[in-house]
């Protein structure tokens, strides 16, 4: 169910993030990412939550005058407590439908620290560009070496003969903010959209 029908005419990205807020450093963080991203003129599809740092997110891209897309399945929204004011907030009937709305609406895909939800929607995401199932940007900001660990993973799993070495960068590990910004601004502003929700 859509609340209303909105016109998109900028990029979504698909931010996939913690729900909770981990230490105040990330919620700063996220803080400086969002409003770089809102004023590069970007807009967010993610989870419809209104806590953790989905919240965070949601309300400093909101704050920047940019558009904000929910997707949040029936069974989490009260779990998850889904936020009551956003540009769009549709509810799903799965997971499932939740990610695949996600996917289908944004542009690019940015990840930030969380939980094993943000490791599954991340490997997954790139697991689709594996598979040609799109080519769309997807970064890790690797803020405080977050993703460090699934980094090596990847790694080792090309060591092992698990993955093929041409598949090494379909994550891209950035560290700053403004390089994220700098690089999703080269690869995705210039292209016209117009997207209908």
């Amino acid at each position: 169910m859509v609340q209303r029908l909105y016109e998109v005419d900028r990029p979504l990205l698909a931010i996939y993030c913690g729900s909770q807020s981990g230490h105040p450093e990330y919620q700063t963080a996220a803080v400086q990412l969002a409003e770089q991203l809102a004023d590069a003129g970007f807009g967010m599809v993610y989870g419809g939550a209104s806590i953790g740092l989905m919240g965070v997110m949601a309300d400093t891209m909101l704050a920047a005058g940019a558009p904000v897309v929910g997707v949040i399945p029936e069974f989490m929204s009260s779990y998850e407590i889904a936020h009551q004011h956003l540009t769009v907030l549709e509810v799903v009937d799965s997971m499932h439908t939740r990610k695949a709305r996600m996917a289908e609406y944004a542009s690019g895909f940015v990840a930030l620290a969380g939980g094993l939800g943000t490791l599954e929607e991340l490997t997954e995401i790139a697991t689709w560009k594996q598979l040609g199932q799109h080519d769309k940007p997807i970064v890790a900001w690797n803020a405080w070496g977050y993703f460090n660990g699934l980094k090596q993973q990847i790694d080792h799993a090309i060591d092992q003969g698990f993955m093929q070495k041409r598949h090494a960068n379909l994550i891209d590990f950035i560290d700053k903010p403004e390089q994220i910004t700098q690089q999703l601004t080269e690869q995705l502003l210039q292209k016209k959209l117009h997207l209908k929700l």
